[in-house]
């Protein structure tokens, strides 16, 4: 038998030690939270994505009583800035949640199918997107959605 060991880098940092960039998209992404629409869970999550040129596009998640009809912020908001900026990168793309009447105190971190969609959109534009998952409690930040999916699907399995 052999084993392969995976590791990942994830820096944590007190939201007071991010940069001021790092700062105003996380804050947008908390912003966005307070638009979800979110009845039956009640968990509003709000992301934020900085393109190359500056701009900053949030977004957030979408609930629907056919729970599979719904989608995560992190998708809506990734697949509004390709729709809407087809030509722009995404440098960054931050992550925030409400529930029970705060932000939660552990980090939001994207569900397996918006890791997936990131990672195309990472494959689409040859660069890495940085992840700022927020709790008040820290801020996780890796280097590339690839460091949260390990041994990841993408377009070079399918030539």
């Amino acid at each position: 038998m052999k084993e392969i060991n995976l590791t990942t880098k994830i820096a944590v940092y007190p939201l007071e030690e991010c940069s001021e960039t790092e700062k105003k998209l996380i804050e947008t992404a908390k912003e966005a939270t307070k638009k979800a629409y979110a009845p039956y869970s009640g968990f509003k999550v709000g992301a934020a994505v900085l393109l190359e040129n500056g701009r900053i596009i949030s977004g957030n998640n979408q609930e629907n009583a056919a729970y599979p009809s719904g989608l995560c912020a992190e998708r809506t908001t990734v697949f509004f800035a390709n729709a809407t900026h087809p030509d722009q990168k995404i440098e960054a793309i931050a992550i925030a949640a409400w529930h029970n009447g705060k932000f939660t105190d552990d980090v939001i971190t994207p569900c397996g199918g918006c890791r997936q969609v990131l990672l195309e959109t990472e494959n689409r534009f040859h660069t890495p997107i940085k992840i700022l998952m927020y709790g008040s409690e820290a801020v996780y930040v890796a280097d590339s959605i690839k460091d949260l999916l390990p041994l990841s699907f993408g377009d070079e399995m399918l030539k």
